[in-house]
């Protein structure tokens, strides 16, 4: 994972989020973060595991973003629960304006993998041989049509 780190947030608490193109990581430190979640370590969640992103500003309390993942079951016990979950960070008020910039790029990212285009708006090259291989498979174009375009898409 030698990846260019695109966005670092230090929630102020002992929660550090960082950002990569496929995928972002999580760190707990500190005693209160120990005394929370007890010993941990640095946590990878690829975003093609995130089904959703919940984000709470600072206010009266510690804000957070806290992560959804496929077959989790996330802490949805208010502020408190997201202290104690490993897929939240905790984020004071001096770092939510890049915390909302993050949210904003993951919301993006997972609104991309999720409509099947990369973030130019462009359709993957797999998801347009599938349909290729669809058309095939329903009879509407020939295996040559079919390997021409595959071929095509595939850059050989």
């Amino acid at each position: 994972m030698d990846e260019k780190e695109l966005f670092h947030l230090d929630g102020g608490v002992g929660d550090i989020l960082s950002v990569y193109n496929d995928y972002v990581v999580i760190q707990h430190k500190g005693v209160l973060n120990f005394l929370a979640m007890g010993i941990k370590g640095d946590k990878t969640i690829y975003y093609t595991d995130i089904t959703s992103v919940q984000f709470k500003k600072p206010g009266f309390t510690t804000g957070y973003i806290q992560f959804s993942l496929s077959g989790g079951r996330e802490n949805a016990d208010g502020v408190m629960g997201a202290m104690q979950d490993e897929n939240s960070i905790a984020i004071k008020s001096k770092a939510v304006v890049e915390a909302e910039r993050i949210v904003e790029f993951i919301n993006q990212k997972l609104h991309t993998l999720k409509s099947g285009r990369n973030m130019n708006g462009v359709i993957s090259a797999a998801d347009e041989i599938k349909k290729y291989k669809e058309l095939f498979d329903l009879g509407i174009i020939s295996q040559e049509e079919f390997e021409i375009k595959r071929k095509q898409l595939l850059g050989l």
